[in-house]
């Protein structure tokens, strides 16, 4: 899909913290200079063509409660990473999933984030799915302080 101008500045405004108006998105459409039926157009053309996925609210889950963040990193066998890691990203509990190179003293390739209210949860989701996916070779690293989390700017 070839983006224009507008796509990105659309795409920038629904990128942030939507205004605290009754109608959103004819705020962000005035300040673009367009129509919110034309705004809306576009948000439903991004949707059938898979650019946009979902829009919908993030919440800040340290003041949730949500304090257990856990970076769950696994040595998956090369000849694996594409069945494991479709496994776990289907996983309810995992966020992210990602894989990424191996280093010489890193041996994990791949990458999976799980939330919880305790550590505890997120170690035990941690070996529930090991077991099932038959990797007994991972690590749990948990955030012990966040210094950012915004939505990302791509343009």
């Amino acid at each position: 899909m070839k983006l224009d101008p507008l796509d990105h500045k659309i795409i920038n405004a629904l990128s942030g913290d939507l205004p605290h108006t009754r109608e959103p998105y004819r705020q962000i459409a005035e300040e673009l200079g367009v129509t919110e039926e034309e705004l809306l157009a576009r948000v439903r053309g991004y949707l059938e063509k898979g650019l946009l996925r979902r829009m919908g609210a993030m919440i800040a889950h340290r003041a949730a409660g949500v304090d257990a963040n856990g970076m769950i990193v696994w040595d998956v066998p090369e000849d694996r990473i594409e069945e494991v890691g479709r496994m776990l990203a289907s996983a309810p509990e995992i966020t992210h999933c990602y894989a990424r190179p191996r280093f010489a003293e890193w041996p994990y390739n791949l990458y999976t984030m799980v939330h919880g209210r305790t550590r505890a949860f997120c170690e035990k989701t941690a070996k529930r799915l090991a077991a099932e996916v038959g990797i007994d070779r991972f690590k749990l690293v948990f955030s012990t302080r966040e210094f950012k989390k915004t939505s990302p700017r791509y343009f």
